[in-house]
């Protein structure tokens, strides 16, 4: 492999000659060999969308050469077009304010701008502090990337999953709206609801989420650019946060606005905290709803099997014809991990000591893990196996002439006591409900098949 010699503050470092990276980011990918967990794509390239930013607000303040602010914004463009990533090659374990990664972006852009000013036989050159980092310090630069990747990632990918997953879960409730079935508490029989009804309760988990969701993304609108290294935006106009603000919403097509209290943007992620906090939300709620759907086709002779779910892959490698929830515990498996990624996001932002928080990479690496595993998850559980419940009439009929809870529809008319004196003697004798009533002498025959409906107890009046 060849070199070439790259130059910093700290003196000469050999970089491999096919990167476009510089010194800073060398030494980073020398000292933190921790691990395999790269800077997030997103983050790149929402860094990126951040200097293209910064330099066309500091051309329209003066602060930037036009030749310098269109070869930076050249190169960005060409970047993020080519998706030329393996020239970002820095770990999530790092120094915890993501300097080096600011450096990175900031040396691989100012590489890329040098070549086209050399094209042009410009005798211009970028520098990757002076110029694409200009007005800008790696402390508000990094929250604020974190801000756009998150904002992206989340409106972009996981609400639209959980829209169409949403939308799935209305149908099967209509379609399944007449079905009457036994209802379960403490994973014991109860009173009956229809299979509509079961799946209307998880439609709304979904659709609660989805509105908590929403209401989070509101607070990462704020944006720290601006406050440079600890918020009182030392090196920056005073417009210069605002400025970027709005040329990141004509990239992103989104609605971001500077932070009204750039000291607050810095060291603190309580808005990520919040908003992961929904995502977490929604992990346990389709953590229920897979669950509920994996028991509920459990079988398919010697389970409960009062669905049918599609058959997607050979369940076993020894036990020929079997069936899987692999669909289920694929999303429970991603919810466990949205779950312990909260409480390391949760740690992580309470270390805002002073003026800074040090715990960003892992933060907005465990954010964007939980949105786009949940994302994915959602989408795929949906369209392989929400899609292709079926309702099994014979099993969810059994079930439902069987249920000793139908007795709760006698309290009101022979009391609680006697009530269950029925359905006790029904369980020990082997009788059903209607003859261990009759043969209490507590009701007659016309009485209880009046009394005993499911479906008065589906939609009662009392």
């Amino acid at each position: 492999m060849s070199y070439r010699i790259e130059k910093d503050t700290l003196g000469e470092i050999q970089v491999p000659s096919d990167r476009w990276w510089g010194a800073q980011t060398e030494r980073s990918r020398q000292n933190f060999k921790i691990g395999t967990e790269k800077m997030p794509i997103e983050m790149i390239d929402a860094f990126l969308v951040l200097k293209k930013a910064a330099a066309v607000a500091n051309q329209r303040l003066g602060n930037l050469e036009n030749e310098k602010a269109e070869a930076i914004v050249m190169a960005i463009d060409e970047l993020r077009r080519s998706a030329n990533f393996e020239h970002f090659p820095l770990v999530v374990w790092q120094t915890g304010s993501g300097t080096q990664s600011n450096m990175n972006v900031n040396e691989v852009v100012a590489y890329k701008a040098n070549e086209i000013l050399k094209k042009k036989n410009s005798t211009v050159a970028i520098h990757p502090n002076d110029d694409v980092n200009r007005s800008q310090s790696s402390n508000d630069t990094f929250p604020t990337a974190m801000h756009i990747a998150a904002l992206i990632k989340v409106e972009d990918e996981l609400l639209p999953s959980v829209q169409s997953f949403k939308r799935t879960l209305a149908k099967k409730s209509e379609e399944f709206a007449e079905i009457i079935k036994i209802g379960r508490t403490h994973l014991q029989d109860a009173t009956p609801l229809t299979l509509g009804q079961e799946i209307s309760g998880w439609h709304r988990m979904v659709e609660k989420c989805e509105v908590m969701i929403k209401e989070g993304v509101q607070h990462i609108k704020e944006l720290a650019i601006g406050g440079t290294a600890v918020g009182t935006g030392i090196n920056a106009h005073p417009n210069f946060g605002q400025y970027v603000a709005e040329e990141i919403n004509r990239s992103t097509n989104k609605s971001f606005m500077t932070a009204k209290n750039k000291f607050h943007a810095l060291t603190s992620h309580d808005e990520l905290v919040y908003l992961h906090g929904s995502l977490k939300a929604l992990a346990a709620d389709v953590m229920k709803i897979a669950n509920d759907i994996r028991w509920l086709a459990s079988g398919p002779r010697c389970g409960i099997g009062e669905i049918s779910i599609p058959a997607n892959e050979p369940g076993s490698s020894i036990m020929p014809g079997k069936v899987n929830p692999t669909q289920s515990e694929a999303l429970m498996m991603v919810a466990s991990q949205v779950i312990g990624n909260d409480a390391t996001i949760g740690f992580a932002a309470s270390q805002g000591n002073f003026e800074l928080n040090v715990f960003k990479p892992v933060t907005i690496y465990n954010f964007l893990q939980s949105a786009t595993l949940l994302a994915d998850a959602i989408r795929s559980f949906d369209e392989n196996c929400a899609i292709g419940i079926e309702a099994n009439l014979d099993e969810i009929d059994n079930h439902l002439k069987n249920s000793l809870m139908l007795v709760t529809a006698l309290n009101p008319h022979i009391g609680y006591d006697n009530a269950a004196s029925i359905a006790k003697k029904a369980h020990q004798e082997g009788l059903t409900l209607k003859e261990a009533a009759i043969k209490s002498g507590h009701l007659t025959e016309v009485q209880y098949d009046q009394i005993v409906d499911p479906k008065k107890m589906v939609t009662p009046d009392f």
